[in-house]
């Protein structure tokens, strides 16, 4: 199961529909080993394409060393479909090579990039296997704050 908080799926909701009718595509990052999305990441189609999404191979190079250096891990590789539903096509499955992530499709088939909902989706791709998962969203993370409250 994905979960992200309320802040993450609007952030990667909104650009989707910011980038349609060309695909949208990022990362979240989170700890290794964690599983748990923390840190959204846009990235640039260098595709460029309503039908296909490639991530720019200098801006993916830089954000692995910094993830590299933060001990952070792809937890979410997500990106848009313009004109399907939201499952992954065959490219994407012959493109998913990290097992531990999940693999999130918006599609913004339906509005656009007008107001309106989208389909939002969530997979683990493994050896070419797709297998949806659900998703949970949950309010955004106020543990600190409330730390930050409590402290005399």
């Amino acid at each position: 199961m994905l979960t992200i908080d309320q802040e993450t799926y609007d952030a990667i909701v909104a650009h989707a529909k910011r980038d349609h009718p060309d695909e949208a595509c990022g990362v979240v990052a989170g700890p290794e080993g964690s599983d748990r999305a923390e840190r959204f990441v846009p990235m640039v189609n260098a595709a460029g394409s309503p039908t296909f999404y490639e991530f720019d191979s200098t801006e993916l190079l830089a954000l692995y060393k910094d993830m590299d250096a933060r001990d952070e891990e792809p937890v979410v590789i997500y990106h848009s479909h313009t004109a399907t539903e939201a499952y992954p096509s065959r490219t994407d499955i012959g493109l998913a090579s990290e097992p531990n992530a999940h693999y999130v499709l918006v599609s913004t088939r339906e509005h656009g990039n007008s107001e309106g909902p989208v389909e939002f989706r969530s997979y683990r791709i493994i050896d070419g296997v797709v297998t949806e998962e659900d998703v949970t969203i949950t309010p955004p993370d106020t543990t600190q704050k409330t730390q930050e409250e409590s402290t005399p």
